[in-house]
C-alpha cells in the first residue's frame, strides 16, 4: 500500500479516536496514551506520524477547522431561500453538535495548542474564528439580498450569534439543547435586522 494512503488512514483513525475519548472523558483525559489505546495501536503509532501530541492536536483542529468550507459554502448558497433564523439555527446545530464544543474547551485549556494555532488563527479562539467568518459570510449574502438590513454591523452580529450558540451547547452535562431553543435564541439575536415572522 502506498504510504501516503497508509499514513492518511492512520491520521483520521487516530483523529477519531481522539474525539471519542473528548466527547466521552473531556479535554483533561486526552493523552496520547488514550488516544492509541481508543485507536488500537501502539503508542508509537502516533508519535511517528507527529512530533508531539501538541503537534497531532493542532493537525486534529485544524483538519476540523478545513470540514467547515464545505459547511460554508452550503450555507452562502442557501442564501434568499428558508429563512435566516432556520439557516442560522441549523447551522449552530450542524457546528456545535459535532465535537466543535469539546474542541474549543480543548484549545482553551492547553497553552502550547494554542500557540501551535496562532500560525493559523492568529486572533480568537480557533475554530469559533471560523466559524464566525462562515456565518459572518452568509450574513452578508442574505444583507445582498435585502433579508437583513443594510445598516447591520455584521462584524458584530456573527460572533454574538457564534457565543450565544457555544453557550448553549456548552454543558457538556446536560442534553444539547432542541432545535426550538436553538431557533428562539437566534430569532432573538437577530430581531433588529431582519423582520421575517416566526413561522
Amino acid at each position: 500500500m502506498p504510504t501516503g494512503v497508509a499514513m492518511r488512514d492512520v491520521r483520521e483513525q487516530l483523529f477519531q479516536a481522539a474525539e471519542r475519548v473528548l466527547l466521552r472523558d473531556g479535554p483533561s483525559a486526552l493523552t496520547s496514551r488514550a488516544v492509541t489505546t481508543e485507536a488500537g495501536c501502539a503508542k508509537g503509532v502516533l508519535h511517528r506520524h507527529f512530533a508531539d501530541f501538541d503537534a497531532f492536536l493542532a493537525e486534529l483542529v485544524r483538519d476540523r477547522i478545513a470540514r467547515l468550507d464545505q459547511q460554508s459554502a452550503d450555507l452562502r448558497d442557501a442564501a434568499g431561500t428558508g429563512t435566516v433564523a432556520g439557516h442560522l439555527a441549523d447551522a449552530l446545530t450542524t457546528l456545535f453538535e459535532s465535537v466543535a464544543v469539546a474542541l474549543v474547551s480543548l484549545v482553551t485549556s492547553r497553552d502550547e495548542l494554542r500557540a501551535r494555532l496562532r500560525a493559523t488563527t492568529p486572533i480568537g479562539i480557533p475554530l469559533l474564528t471560523e466559524a464566525t467568518a462562515m456565518l459572518a459570510s452568509y450574513l452578508t449574502a442574505e444583507r445582498d439580498r435585502g433579508r437583513i438590513a443594510a445598516d447591520a454591523d455584521i462584524d458584530a452580529l456573527a460572533p454574538t450569534v457564534i457565543g450565544a450558540g457555544h453557550l448553549l451547547f456548552a454543558d457538556r452535562e446536560a442534553a444539547p439543547p432542541d432545535a426550538v431553543a436553538v431557533r428562539k435564541m437566534v430569532t432573538t439575536v437577530i430581531a433588529d435586522v431582519t423582520r421575517e415572522p416566526w413561522p
